[in-house]
């Protein structure tokens, strides 16, 4: 068996981890999503150059250099209000348990973030219904009054779930468990 090649893989990824960087995760609404408007770069330059005829002079250059870029795609003020909007949309989500949660206030690391979510109160969803079953189960239930002859998995009605379990008295005795047979 030829060991040159396994070596060799393992030399290379070996040679690799040191320039690989680990992938680490980003929080989406702190991101600027890549919004870039351009980029001003100011760099210098020195150029020597050596002349080699018959009396060997040199020549150096020096300058500087002013450059801009401009990047394609929406302009830098749309990119920039879409950028807000989307802070602003998972502010909205959030801060209702911000707001929920008044220890929040009294810890400095949140001080930015309670302020941002002052005065913000999330809508509530109203469309569920108030015995809290879930259209799936009202949609089954009806499907079982009109075809009471079909066996469905689960096969009974699905009841309100303000039907409290009962509990057993105090003086209930579970029933043993049934002794294991060692032959």
């Amino acid at each position: 068996m030829n060991y040159y090649f396994t070596g060799l893989l393992i030399l290379a990824f070996t040679i690799l981890a040191f320039f690989v960087d680990p992938a680490y995760p980003r929080n989406e609404y702190l991101n600027d999503y890549g919004v870039r408007c351009g980029e001003m770069e100011i760099s210098t330059e020195r150029r020597d150059t050596d002349y080699n005829y018959s009396d060997g002079s040199t020549n150096e250059q020096q300058g500087i250099r002013f450059t801009y870029r401009k990047y394609l795609g929406t302009d830098c003020k749309t990119s920039k209000e879409n950028v807000a909007i989307k802070q602003q949309l998972e502010l909205m989500k959030m801060c209702g348990k911000v707001n929920s949660n008044p220890s929040l206030a009294l810890n400095e690391n949140f001080r930015l973030l309670v302020s941002k979510c002052r005065g913000v109160s999330p809508a509530r969803d109203n469309t569920r219904p108030n015995d809290s079953k879930s259209l799936w189960d009202d949609m089954k239930d009806e499907y079982k009054k009109e075809n009471p002859e079909l066996n469905l998995m689960g096969d009974k009605f699905i009841e309100s779930s303000k039907r409290k379990l009962k509990m057993p008295p105090k003086d209930y005795i579970l029933p043993l468990p049934k002794p294991k047979n060692e032959n």
